[in-house]
């Protein structure tokens, strides 16, 4: 990045930079009046000329919009540069060497005059770029590129278009061409073109489909590049330029450059996946695309969309579309988007074609129209982060309802417009088959965390909905803590304190009729299975015998708790005869459970009886069944009075 310019300098720059000619590349411009001339305003949407130049005092202001400057404010708002990078575009329009200031960084000129450091490695790139281009239009090898291309659906003519190139096989083809042009091998290396090994140096890039990656102003930083051959050491399918000087990919994006104006005149921003899925938008029209180059989309992107956008608290909204594929890395891909989302002032949306192809293969298969169709039938990224976290959940059975509903309530109460809450709270409870009530519950605890906690955990749930990572080893899934601000999660770990430290004190019909998918919390779940199959070590063994059969029996990830448990105060005072805890307090626990149960059952039956149509003849079976639930869970509630 360039250090600070000397501020006689940016003087000079302005003087010698003409308001009027850099103006009339972005506007077009009529005399109006002595001296001064009018357009439409490049900076909101005008049909009557409201956009005033005066060239002989270099100033610039719109009336209808009331934004106005000199020459390098126009450039940063027009290209969206920052101020350093808007007086060097300028110096380079008007061959002008800039000087910075000592120590503050090396900019676009050295102290010998000649092209400073970033200058050097953005030239080599430009180089770069057009000789791999050359290689694939042009060379015998470069066929295995074309070839690609044209599998993916793109001729010579969207080859040139994106200036996509080919990297000879050959190991050090570009290192000599680049020498050739003067460039030093320092600087080859710095610039991430070429990597050295004991016999000198080689080709970073070897047989590979090769995409430019520019900047917002245009200059080419590096490269994305496509694995074609077999035999390729590299075995990376994308290869991206390591960071250097000029690049950096957590900032960078594919296609903005050929995006920024569209973005800026539509407010409308669609971010896709892959080098291809950015041609195959801008091909069919969609000329807003723009992706990341392999890393995450993450703050530095949204920073830089949200200022061509003018995303703003307030403003006009904005729109950003998220295209992910449909298979289980895209998922994962939307729920980190989706992490982000608190970012942004406008709304994200997410769109995915049905079968789940990206934009090049549903421009393969069935054309343009359906691309377009795509994106303008994107879902609010909130809809969609709600059905990919309760998608893995059964919904006809009780617990896996109640446990999509703790997945989905942190997502409602992470909506930034409390307003929405409720609607959204009506329709997601229609989709769970669970009361409003209910849920709505549920999202005012999550609303009560704090929203970087509600928001990780939402997101978490989504992630892990979405399965394990790809290659992932046979270890056991971590279970999540128990939530004990939730009283029913208190019952039951109390009544699992009990039974691992005072087991006589349950008799094996309770023991039985408490099943283990009718506790809330996972790791109750496991930890009571396990009780049950310890059976009668607890009656005829030790008291370190029975917890290590219950410890025997518990899957790993809940071996750990076994122990706690054992070991952990009761909440209540101990009788001093027996040394026990009162038994109407633990009465109350098995009591407490086991409404718990027969409350998720009567549930389940509720919610499968609203499915049911009118003349359904399963509809009166459910009303007997659930006459008998709720019969059994008044005699259960009898037994505490």
């Amino acid at each position: 990045m360039a250090g600070l310019i000397r501020s006689e300098d940016v003087q000079e720059v302005k003087e010698r930079s003409s308001l009027e000619d850099v103006v009339r590349e972005h506007v077009t411009l009529r005399p109006a009046g002595t001296g001064s001339l009018k357009g439409l305003c490049p900076f909101h949407d005008e049909r009557t000329p409201s956009f005033n130049v005066r060239p002989a005092v270099g100033a610039w202001h719109c009336f209808g919009c009331d934004e106005g400057g000199d020459v390098i404010s126009f450039v940063m708002k027009v290209d969206h540069l920052s101020f350093t990078e808007a007086v060097e575009r300028l110096a380079a329009r008007v061959g002008m060497e800039l000087r910075y200031e000592e120590g503050s960084g090396q900019g676009g000129r050295d102290r010998e005059g000649g092209l400073g450091r970033r200058a050097r490695l953005v030239e080599a790139h430009r180089v770069a770029a057009e000789y791999y281009h050359r290689a694939l239009l042009e060379s015998a090898e470069g066929r295995h590129g074309r070839d690609f291309l044209r599998g993916k659906g793109f001729d010579a003519a969207a080859a040139q278009q994106f200036e996509v190139g080919y990297s000879p096989r050959s190991g050090d083809a570009l290192v000599h061409q680049l020498r050739e042009k003067g460039f030093t091998d320092d600087e080859l290396l710095t610039a991430g073109l070429a990597g050295r090994s004991s016999r000198g140096l080689y080709d970073r890039f070897r047989g590979r489909v090769m995409w430019p990656i520019r900047d917002i102003t245009g200059d080419t930083v590096g490269f994305g590049a496509r694995r074609l051959f077999d035999d390729d050491r590299v075995q990376a399918k994308y290869l991206n330029t390591s960071e250097t000087p000029v690049y950096k990919k957590t900032s960078v994006l594919y296609g903005l450059d050929l995006a920024k104006k569209a973005m800026a005149s539509t407010r409308r921003a669609v971010v896709v996946e892959g080098y291809t899925d950015v041609m195959a938008c801008h091909l069919a029209g969609v000329e807003n695309a723009v992706a990341t180059c392999g890393t995450a989309f993450g703050p530095d992107h949204i920073t830089t969309l949200r200022r061509i956008l003018r995303d703003e608290a307030g403003g006009r909204p904005a729109r950003v579309i998220f295209t992910f594929d449909g298979d289980e890395a895209g998922q994962k891909a939307a729920m980190r988007a989706f992490e982000q989302d608190q970012r942004w002032a406008s709304q994200c949306f997410v769109a995915v074609a049905p079968a789940g192809q990206d934009p090049n293969e549903l421009r393969q298969s069935a054309g343009d129209a359906a691309v377009l169709e795509l994106i303008d039938s994107a879902v609010p990224m909130f809809e969609f982060a709600v059905r990919t976290t309760i998608r893995p959940f059964e919904l006809s059975r009780a617990e896996e309802r109640v446990q999509a509903m703790r997945a989905v309530a942190p997502i409602i109460a992470g909506i930034r417009d409390s307003s929405l809450r409720p609607e959204y709270t009506r329709t997601v409870a229609g989709w769970l088959g669970v009361d409003v009530e209910q849920l709505g519950q549920e999202v005012r605890r999550a609303a009560s965390r704090p929203r970087a906690e509600h928001r990780q955990q939402g997101v978490r749930a989504g992630a892990d909905a979405a399965g394990p990572p790809a290659g992932a080893g046979p270890e056991p899934a971590p279970l999540p803590p128990p939530d004990l601000r939730d009283p029913v999660v208190q019952a039951e770990r109390q009544l699992l304190q009990v039974a691992l430290q005072y087991p006589s004190m349950l008799p094996g019909e309770d023991v039985v009729a408490i099943a283990p998918q009718g506790l809330r919390a996972p790791v109750h779940r496991a930890l009571w299975q396990a009780v049950r199959q310890a059976g009668a070590a607890g009656s005829n063994g030790s008291h370190r015998s029975w917890t290590e059969s219950v410890a025997q029996h518990s899957p790993e990830p809940a071996r750990r708790w076994v122990h706690e448990l054992a070991v952990a105060n009761l909440p209540v005072t101990l009788e001093r005869e027996t040394g026990r805890p009162p038994r109407r307090y633990v009465e109350s626990l098995v009591v407490r459970v086991l409404e718990t149960g027969l409350s998720q059952r009567i549930a389940d039956a509720m919610s499968a009886l609203r499915r049911c149509g009118a003349e359904d003849p399963e509809a009166r079976r459910l009303s007997e069944e659930l006459t008998a639930l709720h019969r059994e869970r008044a005699r259960l509630r009898a037994r505490t009075e």
